[in-house]
């Protein structure tokens, strides 16, 4: 929790000074943040690569792995909600939008545009069940 409580004003202090920059010089900043995405793909290859070398026979075996994969499916369950509802997010904006325009000139078609729009919705949904399956599995 600790480790929260730090990283948080520090990611929420990035982004404003990323803004800030971004507003100043747009391309120096994009430039910088391109090189900075790619020192952090290097890094997370190294991760990657050092987990992909370890002996995963002898982690088995320990209590501590236990609770390692309770908290891996924890972080699966986080990230499938994560992911659907920004996927939801993102259908729900392209789809909204059309549907809003669509009923501007036609009002008659508020019922299949709310239709196509729950649809959309339902990508968050899907995302749900998979974490409550993942979390049931912990």
């Amino acid at each position: 929790m600790l480790a929260w409580l730090i990283t948080l004003p520090l990611l929420i202090g990035c982004a404003a000074g990323i803004g800030a920059a971004l507003r100043r010089r747009p391309r120096g900043t994009l430039r910088l943040l391109t090189v900075l995405d790619v020192l952090l793909l290097g890094a997370a290859a190294v991760v990657l690569a050092l987990a992909a070398a370890g002996d995963p026979s002898s982690a088995a075996t320990t209590v501590a792995s236990a609770k390692a994969s309770n908290g891996q499916a924890l972080i699966g369950a986080a990230i499938a909600v994560a992911g659907s509802s920004l996927g939801a997010a993102i259908a729900v904006a392209y789809t909204g939008s059309a549907a809003l325009a669509a009923m501007s000139e036609r009002p008659e078609v508020f019922g299949r545009a709310i239709v196509i729009v729950g649809l959309a919705e339902g990508i968050a949904i899907y995302g749900l069940v998979i974490a409550i399956i993942l979390i049931g599995k912990a």
